[in-house]
């Protein structure tokens, strides 16, 4: 029965007489009356707490058990149910008076029922008064949130603007700050700069005044430079202009010797003196030369001579005059003596002729003068008149040779112009390839060359080339090539001496086939060293000194001599090539004839240099070259009479050589004398570094 009375509290009761209604709505007076206004935290809190009742409940208690009694009343008339429990059946009184006496059981219980059911509906009511508070305590709470939150809005947004306006005036303080601060600082370093500026104008006016000062000073030091160096320059003008007058005084001193030397004739033969010999006084007057001339090249060399190199010239100029003064008085005292002879043989004839008559039959001999030869002192300065006629037929030969071809080189067309320019690389180029890397390769370079001169078309530059292109071009030819050989000798072999012997291989072929190239070499080689003929260049009067330096072999650039280091080099250079081609022959040629230009011609210039008399630094050096290439040649060749004229070389030559060496000419000399020295006491000549092997060929 508990849970049926529970689960009808939990229902909605029909409440026709609108009690209940009008209990919530006297509570919820009640309740507003009082103008507590609660929290929906504190309606959560209610709802959690246990139930208690009112101090109204007792006078609601009452109401409803009234109400009871008068829906119970009457009921009693009515049927009872069948279903209805018996308890449901007992008449209102004995409830009543059950509830007011309890003292019977039945009326207790009775009573009790009456009050579950009045308790149910009660809770039934206070929950629904309950709810409805709930209800009108939310909306009205809802209702004073929205507002408050309405006006919270409100408050929230004002206080926005005037945060914002807080801001906004902040912000303008703070700009103006800022503004204030930037014009501040801005004031701060315009002071600053304004303070660094003049600083800095203290400071240029300063620099400027000390420059000032420094450029004073160094104006000072410039003309004070300026003065010394014009004081120099002075001195060096004038140490120049007496250098110049020194070195043209020692030119006139040489020319005079020179001169002076051209009076000496050893080979002077007065008619009525038939005993003089003046060849000690040419010796002596070539040495004297010799001496004078390489005093004016060394001092060349260093720049311009000194006091005592003049003073030196001097003493030889006057050696030179006594010399000539002490040959005049020879001669002189050999006329009187001839003229003394002269009055006594007159004297004796007419003795003679006073006795004629007392003669008889007798027939007078002739006298003869004790004449008889005398060992020449001194050797000859002049080459023999044979050499000398083939030297000029040569050089006679290549200027005939410079005619022939003068169309060809002196023609102003383009045409004619190309052709030279082809034949002249298809001549030098072969020769400049010249090397022993190889014999195959020298072999294709003399085919080349020899092509050419037989009148064959080469390849040269990309182009064919003949000699047959033009008329004189074989001529020309002829002359470059024996121009370029020369040129070899005194370049590559000067620089590379075993450069001489393919170089020389390649020449004695050409030659041995075409005479002609031979002919136009010797030329161009003895005018470019005339000590190879051998020949001395005589100084002719009227002759510059530049021009009789160059005809003795020297270079000049920008008119000024090539040193003496550079010009023997070139001439040991020449001589080398010339001893390499007089004993070499090409391999591949005709060996049933001879040579063109054998070992006999380099035994002839041997022997004629030992004829002449020496020149100092020249003759060692042109000896040495010769007898390093060719010596070993010579020695097979001609044997005993080598060794004899070795002997004589170092008897007697070599002392000569040495008579005319000065102190800074003697490293030519030496080498030569360690040369001789060791040839004749190994008595044997090595052959020399470079010489082409017969496995060379095979290459």
């Amino acid at each position: 029965m508990g849970s049926g009375v529970l689960n009808r509290c939990y229902e909605a009761p029909a409440d026709p007489c609108g009690c209940s209604q009008q209990c919530l709505f006297t509570l919820s007076c009640c309740a507003l009356s009082s103008q507590q206004v609660f929290s929906p935290k504190d309606v959560l809190e209610g709802c959690m707490s246990p139930l208690m009742l009112s101090s109204y409940s007792g006078w609601v208690l009452d109401r409803i058990v009234e109400r009871s009694n008068q829906e119970i009343t009457p009921s009693k008339t009515s049927t009872p149910n069948k279903s209805t429990p018996r308890t449901n059946q007992l008449p209102l009184e004995k409830v009543t008076s059950a509830s007011h006496q309890g003292s019977s059981p039945l009326s207790s219980t009775v009573l009790s029922e009456t009050k579950v059911l009045s308790l149910g509906n009660f809770i039934c009511i206070f929950f629904w008064c309950v709810l409805v508070v709930l209800t009108v305590c939310c909306f009205w709470h809802l209702c004073n949130l929205q507002e408050g939150l309405r006006q919270r809005q409100e408050q929230q947004e004002q206080m926005v603007r005037a945060v914002y306006d807080l801001a906004s005036e902040q912000l303008k303080r703070f700009d103006e700050l800022k503004e204030l601060k930037q014009h501040q600082e801005f004031q701060d370093l315009q002071e600053v700069m304004e303070k660094s500026l003049k600083e800095t104008q203290g400071q240029q006016e300063k620099l400027k005044e000390e420059h000032r000062h420094r450029a004073k000073v160094l104006n000072l030091k410039l003309r004070e430079a300026e003065q010394q160096r014009q004081r120099q320059e002075e001195l060096e003008r004038l140490r120049k202009e007496e250098g110049q007058e020194r070195l043209r005084r020692l030119y006139s001193i040489q020319e005079e010797v020179l001169q002076l030397n051209q009076q000496i004739d050893p080979n002077y033969r007065h008619k009525d003196l038939p005993k003089i010999d003046l060849s000690a006084y040419s010796s002596r007057g070539n040495q004297i030369c010799g001496l004078v001339s390489g005093l004016i090249r060394t001092t060349s060399e260093r720049g311009f001579p000194t006091q005592v190199d003049v003073a030196n010239t001097e003493r030889a100029l006057q050696e030179m005059r006594g010399l000539i003064s002490s040959m005049q008085q020879e001669i002189a005292a050999a006329v009187e003596e001839k003229k003394r002879r002269d009055e006594e043989e007159k004297r004796q004839k007419q003795q003679e002729l006073l006795k004629k008559s007392q003669m008889k039959a007798q027939s007078t001999a002739p006298a003869q003068l004790p004449g008889g030869k005398q060992t020449k002192e001194g050797l000859q300065v002049k080459t023999d008149e044979s050499i000398m006629r083939w030297y000029q037929e040569l050089q006679d030969a290549a200027n005939q040779c410079v005619t022939s071809f003068s169309e060809i080189s002196n023609c102003k067309d383009n045409e004619v112009k190309k052709i030279k320019t082809d034949l002249q690389k298809a001549a030098t180029i072969p020769v400049s390839q010249i090397s022993t890397i190889a014999g195959s390769q020298l072999r294709e370079i003399f085919d080349k060359i020899n092509n050419l001169l037989s009148g064959k078309s080469v390849q040269s530059g990309g182009r064919s080339v003949s000699v047959t292109q033009h008329p004189q071009g074989l001529d020309f030819v002829y002359y470059k090539l024996a121009e370029k050989f020369v040129s070899q000798g005194e370049e590559e072999v000067a620089s590379h001496r075993e450069a001489a012997f393919p170089i020389a291989v390649v020449a004695s072929g050409i030659w041995e086939i075409h005479p002609r190239v031979g002919d136009l070499f010797l030329a161009h080689l003895h005018k470019k060293c005339p000590y190879s003929v051998p020949f001395y260049p005589a100084f002719k009067e009227g002759t510059s000194m530049e021009e009789y330096q160059r005809m003795l072999g020297y270079q000049f650039k920008d008119s000024k001599i090539e040193e003496q280091d550079h010009f023997l080099k070139r001439m040991s250079g020449l001589i080398r090539l010339y001893a390499a081609i007089i004993q070499l022959r090409w391999p591949y040629g005709n060996r049933q004839g001879t040579h063109p230009h054998g070992l006999s011609y380099g035994w002839r210039w041997l022997a004629q240099m030992l004829n002449m008399e020496p020149l100092a630094d020249v003759t060692a050096t042109l000896l040495f070259g010769f007898l390093e290439v060719c010596g070993n040649a010579l020695m097979k060749q001609y044997q005993i009479q080598f060794w004899k004229m070795m002997l004589l070389i170092r008897e007697d030559y070599f002392p000569r050589i040495e008579a005319i060496t000065s102190s800074g000419q003697m490293g030519s000399l030496m080498r030569f004398k360690q040369f001789l020295e060791e040839c004749l006491q190994k008595k044997e000549i090595p052959l020399p570094k470079g010489f082409l092997q017969p496995s060379f060929w095979r290459s």
